[in-house]
């Protein structure tokens, strides 16, 4: 799990500021149309219709994670998705679910696989999900929390490899991402994380089949 860093591009930094008037100005303006380049959505009749609880995976549950937790978007209109991010809890299903809800935790994933292989969904894929700790990370990738422990090989079972593989290659299908190890990556490898997960015990060379197998069956 992970919030959301205001240092990203989407802000302009105190030390941007401090470089030179005539710079900042100028990064200012950029970073000013950037922001309403991406935000042409939300001129009024251009907003795309939302229905209260629609999935995007089919099977999951969904589960609302608090309004403060993640941000509004269009993506991939206004975000290119082309990551996918795997977490571990470090808890329970019933944990994971918990603490999204609370609007106090400041971070939440798109959803949480449980052992038993049932996935449940908290914030819409279009939506800025907070789970990686990086801005720019949040509004390109889909964030997966799993139930379990880093340190327990057996949190990672059967159910929960094929459910959360045939998840990702979902999201891999939807917006077109290869099925590898630069476009499906652990929190671990975000730049700036102090994060772990989903550590040394989870079994890439066994995940990764799994979503192109279960990719492949989406052709």
């Amino acid at each position: 799990m992970g919030s959301e860093k205001t240092g990203g591009r989407g802000g302009v930094g105190r030390r941007t500021v401090l470089l030179g008037g005539g710079a900042a100005l100028v990064g200012t303006a950029v970073l000013a149309r950037d922001e309403l380049r991406r935000a042409w959505w939300r001129l009024p009749g251009t907003e795309r219709k939302r229905v209260q609880g629609e999935l995007d995976h089919k099977g999951a549950v969904w589960t609302a994670a608090a309004r403060a937790n993640w941000r509004r978007a269009d993506r991939p209109d206004d975000y290119v998705i082309d990551r996918v991010v795997i977490h571990v809890v470090q808890g329970s299903y019933a944990t994971a679910l918990k603490v999204f809800k609370n609007p106090g935790h400041g971070a939440a994933a798109h959803y949480v696989v449980g052992k038993d292989g049932r996935v449940a969904q908290m914030i819409r894929e279009l939506d800025v999900a907070f789970h990686a700790g990086d801005r720019s990370m949040n509004e390109r990738s889909v964030g997966i929390e799993h139930e379990g422990f880093v340190d327990r090989p057996q949190d990672f079972t059967p159910a929960m490899y094929a459910a959360s593989a045939a998840l990702t290659a979902g999201i891999c299908a939807r917006y077109g991402i290869p099925v590898d190890r630069k476009h499906i990556i652990g929190h671990v490898e975000v730049e700036g994380t102090d994060h772990t997960d989903p550590g040394p015990h989870w079994d890439w060379d066994r995940y990764l089949p799994l979503v192109r197998a279960a990719r492949a069956k989406l052709s």
